[in-house]
């Protein structure tokens, strides 16, 4: 799995000149109201909540048929592949992210390049799934952004230049930073990937204008927190759900980033699986790995919990979009569509289960979640113990979902005016096994096999791999779903036009009815789509705007479903819509 990456080697540089708008500082309020303010997208998720909910409607469903293309923009290079950016607007500019840890700025009306940074990554990075990125966060005069050598580097939005460039963690570990980082109080607060390599998952935050350090809080049991360099308590009780030693190489990495509600106070993570995935060399819970964490944003502290694959043996990673919301009855939840098969809805404040069902068809783990959510395991389906008989592999078993998810790092989305969740789904399983493994420092840690396979249309009514589904939180209803005969890899954006967007792997943005799920709107953008889609307004227009471009987890891991898409064709683009003249 260790990949020779000399080829990554990037001249560390600034191109081009900025010549567009002056910046206008991005303050915490703009953060707090991104969900309810059309002129700019200032936040990963449209609005801290994660909702990806626009307030615009000046598109709708009669007039959505003459959205027609306003600009285009090429990443250029030989660098076409992976490109999983949510773009920001402000102040007239576009900031979006490329495969390779780039940042462009563009004029957001033109799409005329204003200037462009390529970090330099040293030789020797470990990403495990792509040499993706999903965007950036704005605060002040800065756009801060992960790099796949671990570290956060904030730029000046007027100019491209470097203004801090801090560490998170040690990219000879295996660390690397593929999430979108978000601000909630001043603070820049990320998660960071390396699961798959044994290292121990973590939330910091930083000082967003000098990115100095100030809290860092374990997603592993045992392991210390600081807080202003200080000691801030260890996450958990050392060895309570992890045997011997294996807490020190735990994973648990939290990859996808969080969401922030502002009347809680509290961060929400998903973290990633337990190291290694074989599950017989750790018996237990494992904590916190595959759950919901919530962090004080003051203190740095996890202030509750909620595990959703207890003792992991399918790579069930929990890191999947969360989302916060009001209820009908006015409660403050938070909702996941998990790794696992299982859709979550949980108390914001205590993380207690409120209630949680399928939203794929078929799941062979688990008969379902008992009273406080906790997967029913059906024993049987667990890959078998390496040591139980020949002691170089255990026993293989089909299990469903596969290990990449029947939801991953594609965002869903919540819309107040129906009351429905818009889910990337997809279907398939996998033939996985258990092997043994050690820990070595930069070397995979999984101690498993696996191949994915297409499910048996029998099983899940038709023939078709994804579905985006539109899904009711309170009765567990798929109240409609659109097919596709590829796996959804792309995030959903849904709009106070009763619009719902997303994009399909054969290269086509979509625009469907939100109530009812009819394809109202579809265009052809060139490349496969893996990224969400955000819409803002401008001068009076109301504009969407995706990323193109294939590449990340499916055609590396995805075995028979990889083969699958083989003939989708790379690339690197941004993509602008507006409505035709004649459509006004």
């Amino acid at each position: 799995m260790k990949r020779s990456l000399s080829y990554l080697i990037m001249a560390g540089a600034l191109i081009g000149l900025a010549t567009g708008p002056v910046a206008a500082r991005v303050t915490d309020k703009d953060i707090e109201n991104d969900a309810a303010t059309p002129g700019d997208v200032v936040t990963n998720g449209l609005g801290t909540k994660n909702q990806r909910y626009s307030p615009s409607a000046k598109i709708d469903t009669k007039n959505v048929k003459d959205l027609v293309p306003a600009w285009t923009f090429s990443f250029g290079g030989e660098k076409q592949r992976g490109q999983q950016s949510q773009p920001l607007v402000h102040n007239g500019k576009m900031f979006v992210t490329g495969s390779y840890s780039r940042v462009f700025a563009l004029d957001a009306k033109s799409g005329k390049k204003l200037w462009e940074y390529n970090h330099r990554l040293p030789e020797g990075i470990l990403p495990c799934c792509d040499v993706i990125n999903r965007g950036g966060a704005l605060y002040d005069t800065l756009f801060i952004f992960g790099t796949l050598d671990g570290r956060l580097v904030a730029l000046d939005q007027d100019t491209g230049k470097v203004v801090w460039n801090e560490k998170v963690g040690e990219y000879a570990d295996g660390v690397s930073i593929t999430n979108a980082p978000f601000i909630a109080k001043g603070l820049v607060i990320t998660g960071m990937a390396g699961g798959e390599f044994g290292v121990v998952g973590n939330v910091s935050a930083r000082d967003a204008k000098t990115g100095k350090l100030v809290w860092v809080r374990p997603t592993v049991e045992g392991h210390m927190g600081y807080k202003d360099g200080k000691e801030n308590g260890i996450s958990g009780t050392t060895n309570a759900t992890w045997p011997g030693e294996l807490w020190k190489t735990g994973s648990s990495t939290p990859w996808m980033g969080g969401a922030y509600d502002p009347e809680t106070n509290l961060a929400y993570f998903g973290t990633g699986n337990p190291g290694p995935w074989n599950s017989h060399l750790r018996p237990g819970d494992n904590l916190f790995s595959c759950s919901t964490v919530a962090i004080d944003v003051d203190t740095g502290k996890i202030v509750w919990y909620f595990q959703h694959t207890p003792n992991d043996g399918w790579d069930y990673d929990s890191m999947n979009t969360i989302i916060a919301y009001t209820g009908k009855d006015g409660k403050k939840l938070v909702a996941k569509a998990d790794k696992n098969g299982f859709f979550y809805v949980l108390d914001a404040k205590t993380g207690k289960f409120v209630r949680g069902f399928p939203f794929v068809k078929k799941i062979t783990w688990a008969s379902g979640l008992d009273e406080n959510g906790r997967p029913k395991f059906i024993d049987s389906n667990r890959p078998g113990d390496p040591l139980k008989g020949d002691g170089k592999k255990g026993s293989s078993v089909f299990s469903a979902p596969s290990f990449l998810g029947g939801n991953n790092q594609q965002q869903f989305s919540y819309n107040p005016d129906t009351g429905l969740f818009y889910v990337p789904s997809t279907e398939w399983g996998m033939d996985i096994w258990n092997e043994p493994v050690g820990y070595k420092k930069g070397a995979a840690y999984l101690g498993a096999g696996f191949t994915i396979k297409k499910l048996d249309p029998k099983d899940i009514g038709g023939d078709y791999i994804g579905a985006m589904r539109a899904i009711d939180p309170v009765s567990g209803k798929v109240v409609w779903e659109v097919r596709d005969p590829a796996p959804l890899w792309g995030g959903a954006l849904t709009t106070k036009g009763g619009l719902v967007f997303w994009g399909t792997p054969d290269g086509q943005l979509k625009a469907a009815d939100a109530k009812s799920g009819k394809v109202l709107w579809s265009y052809q953008t060139g490349s496969g789509i893996i990224a969400p889609p955000i819409s803002w307004e401008q001068d009076g227009e109301q504009y969407i705007a995706i990323v193109s471009g294939w590449g990340g987890a499916v055609p590396l891991w995805g075995g028979d479903i990889a083969k699958l898409t083989s003939g989708i064709t790379q690339g690197g683009t941004t993509m602008v819509f507006k409505l035709h003249k004649s459509g006004k």
